[in-house]
């Protein structure tokens, strides 16, 4: 006769779980931000995939702080809803990077003070 499972090894299987679903939802993301943007250099490739990466495992955390999702990692269905929220949270990642990068780019030859000065006009508008 099989003995039932002890609560801390259903607390490891939902670990487990929960880790194999974010992971998964993670490696998704990261897969269509690069196949939707092909990155122009391999640089820009690997600081797009870290930044969705960190995008999607801070943003997914943020959100779940702020409007109390943990109970969600009680069931399974829950644990996937949350996989698709760090999923979702990835998506505009690389797109904030690739701005700023842009950014970056154009202004390369400017000092700081014109940077700040242009920025300040901006914020003005």
């Amino acid at each position: 006769m099989a003995e039932p499972v002890t609560s801390s090894t259903a607390a490891y299987l939902k670990i487990f779980g929960f880790g194999a679903i974010i992971s998964v939802s993670v490696l998704l993301v990261a897969t269509v931000v690069v196949m939707t943007r092909m990155p122009r250099t391999r640089q820009e490739w690997a600081v797009g995939l870290i930044c969705t990466l960190v995008g999607s495992l801070t943003g997914g955390a943020a959100v779940v702080q702020r409007f109390n999702l943990h109970v969600w990692a009680d069931s399974w269905f829950g644990m996937v809803a949350l996989g698709g929220l760090v999923f979702a949270c990835g998506l505009p990642a690389w797109a904030v990077v690739r701005w700023v990068f842009n950014f970056i780019n154009a202004r390369e030859d400017k000092g700081i003070d014109e940077i700040v000065r242009e920025l300040k006009d901006e914020v003005r508008k």
